[in-house]
């Protein structure tokens, strides 16, 4: 039987030699929020950008180290999952705390060898894309509300069975639990984390893989460790295609590039809700067909689809490919047809975004 701290103590070895022969870059931070750097650092990990990457870290060694970690945990599951797993396992080996850091030689000798490996790893973002689909896909609003009050042994069934894979990856959410991380898309449900990775046992998913996953999910609850060996156990036919997504013009927003300030940043959300109030065709569009409350959110999901989801080095096989279709269609709110036009009008409207964006960094330098 594979112990389970065997695995993590194999990957801090691993982590262990690397670092033997490493020397840390400086820690120079950037004069930004926590929320920016931490924006920042996943975006330039998705986009392999290192420099940026390590200076987002260093702000968040410095002002928040407990939010870098977290944010460490979640991109390794998030942005690189199937495409490397060894870099999943060196993170997650890592996330136990202090105390495992500082004996590998310190947090920030870690910090930055991890986050320069984040960088270079092949990227794939197909547990995010099933995630975001069992949240707001329209064909499974019965089953959100339904699988809530299944038993463990009835979720157990439904993945096991032969159902769409989306169905089983809502299961086996529920039967973890989604009491201990609250989501708005999912009713509360007291779960079993054991048992779902049990099951993922079952489904004949390789050990590493689980306790991997088990070790991430101990530490951060995200329902991305679940998805991660549940997709590793799924055949794929075809081999897997590495490429880069097309990354549109890059323009700096003060000492950050423009696409740091996403939905979830202060100034990330001001400089929508200004994009909302002009004329350019997205904003126009939206207006025409979106009432109030849904506009905002809207141009949030499209900014991301269309800028800060980018990857390089992205791992594409038919599954993620259909994967990330579904997220950015069909589970937008609106017809494919039309979500497809958004994205467009936004490809075309982010000269405008970023200008309204550089003018408020402007503006706080001045303040």
């Amino acid at each position: 039987m594979i112990d389970h701290h065997d695995i993590l103590n194999s990957f801090r070895n691993e982590l262990a030699s690397h670092l033997a022969r490493f020397t840390p870059p400086p820690v120079e931070p950037l004069p930004v929020s926590v929320w920016i750097a931490a924006s920042l650092l996943q975006k330039a990990i998705r986009r392999g950008r290192a420099d940026l990457a390590i200076a987002a870290a260093a702000t968040l060694a410095v002002n928040d180290p407990d939010r870098l970690w977290r944010r460490l945990g979640g991109i390794a599951f998030e942005d690189i999952g199937l495409a490397d797993p060894c870099t999943v396992g060196l993170v997650s080996a890592v996330l136990a705390g202090k105390r495992v850091r500082v004996d590998l030689g310190g947090e920030w000798r870690v910090a930055s060898r991890l986050v320069q490996r984040l960088c270079n790893a092949p990227k794939c973002r197909a547990t995010d894309d099933l995630l975001m689909a069992t949240e707001t896909m329209p064909s499974l609003a019965n089953q959100r509300r339904a699988f809530a009050d299944l038993t463990h042994d009835q979720l157990r069934r439904v993945i096991l069975g032969t159902g769409n894979l989306d169905e089983r990856a809502l299961a086996l959410i529920f039967l973890a639990g989604t009491d201990a991380r609250p989501n708005p898309h999912f009713r509360p449900r007291r779960g079993e984390p054991a048992l779902a990775f049990d099951v993922l046992d079952e489904l004949g998913v390789a050990p590493t893989m689980i306790e991997i996953s088990r070790e991430g999910y101990r530490r951060t609850r995200e329902a991305l460790c679940l998805l991660l060996p549940l997709l590793a156990g799924e055949p794929e036919d075809d081999a897997p295609a590495f490429a880069d997504d097309p990354l549109p013009p890059e323009s700096m927003a003060g000492p950050v590039p423009g696409w740091a300030l996403d939905a979830y940043t202060r100034e990330g959300k001001t400089a929508l809700r200004r994009l909302l109030g002009t004329q350019a065709g997205l904003a126009t569009w939206t207006r025409r067909h979106l009432p109030p409350g849904q506009r905002l959110p809207f141009l949030a999901r499209v900014a991301f689809h269309a800028e800060g989801g980018l990857l390089v080095n992205r791992r594409r096989t038919a599954l993620s490919d259909q994967l990330r279709r579904i997220n950015e269609e069909e589970a937008s709110g609106v017809p494919p047809e039309a979500m497809r036009e958004a994205m467009a009008l936004m490809r075309e409207g982010l000269p405008i975004l970023n200008a309204i964006r550089s003018e408020i960094m402007e503006g706080q330098t001045h303040a």
